[in-house]
């Protein structure tokens, strides 16, 4: 995938936002481990810091203060500044052993809103789960149609 462009990128985790159903950002994650007094009073006046900063320089978007089911995402193309400084916030993730990934998209939803740092999408739908697909291993293969490719 080196040399693929992508426009916008999220830092999620594995649970589930309750008004999404979709992946909680950095932000709540981290807000999580203040509330839950998981963080060190030292490490969560640190994320307090942070939290300040992207309240003064990121816009809170309309959808978000409304609590609509929106999942916000940076543009890639000039987030370098939003990235450095939520850096800290990942290293506190990191240091309570509190799971993130960086997910990067080109097609994140129909978009609502739009800054010059980040977008809010609509969350597609609910969640849909299906069957287990069959293994495609050759092994897998021959153990359920043993026939298959005999003469």
């Amino acid at each position: 995938m080196s040399g693929m462009n992508f426009k916008y990128v999220r830092i999620q985790g594995k649970e589930l936002a309750n008004n999404t159903m979709f992946a909680k950002g950095v932000f709540s994650m981290c807000w999580k481990l203040v509330q839950d007094d998981v963080m060190e009073q030292e490490d969560a006046d640190l994320y307090m810091e942070i939290d300040g900063w992207f309240s003064e320089h990121l816009p809170w978007p309309e959808p978000c203060m409304r609590q609509e089911p929106v999942v916000c995402w940076f543009k890639t193309e000039n987030s370098d500044e939003m990235l450095k400084m939520i850096r800290p916030a990942l290293w506190l993730l990191e240091r309570y052993n509190h799971p993130y990934y960086l997910v990067y998209t080109n097609t994140p939803g129909e978009i609502v809103y739009e800054d010059q740092y980040q977008i809010a999408a609509k969350v597609d739908g609910y969640l849909q789960i299906e069957e287990l697909q069959p293994s495609w291993s050759p092994e897998a293969r021959e153990a359920r149609d043993p026939d298959r490719g005999n003469p």
